[in-house]
């Protein structure tokens, strides 16, 4: 049987109460998740094309589903993951260069993904609903 003094010297393994995830592993596993977004978001995107060349009930139902909440939600994240995608490979490619690897550069990079994916998303949508003349 195992001594008790020695156990409680003995560090522990970190646990998810205890360990706090670095925001670069963070955006690296945000990458990889819109990387996959990104495959469905161009599959709906086919999915649109096909349904212009099918006819024009075929493209009004999917007008109608673009346009529903829902439709507009998914175009919304696609936008994010895109943006977010983008500014992550452009982090990786400045990283390639052999810039940015110091701790603090590392993280504010990362910072600056996330932020700066945000920011690009929502200038997007304000700039695409004032091109079309506001919301229908």
């Amino acid at each position: 049987m195992a001594d008790p003094k020695l156990s409680a010297d003995r560090p522990l393994s970190p646990h998810l109460q205890i360990y706090r995830w670095p925001i670069t592993m963070t955006m690296s596993i945000l990458h990889r998740v819109t990387g996959g977004a990104l495959y469905f978001g161009t599959l709906l995107l086919a999915w649109w094309l096909l349904s212009a060349a099918a006819g024009a009930q075929a493209f009004a139902w999917m007008q109608w589903f673009i346009g529903s909440p829902i439709g507009l939600l998914v175009l919304f994240g696609y936008t994010w993951a895109l943006m977010h995608h983008m500014l992550g490979g452009i982090r990786h490619f400045v990283w390639d260069l052999g810039h940015g690897l110091g701790p603090g550069d590392r993280d504010r990079l990362a910072r600056y993904n996330l932020i700066g994916s945000i920011v690009l998303t929502i200038l997007i949508w304000i700039i695409g609903i004032w091109a079309l003349g506001g919301s229908n």
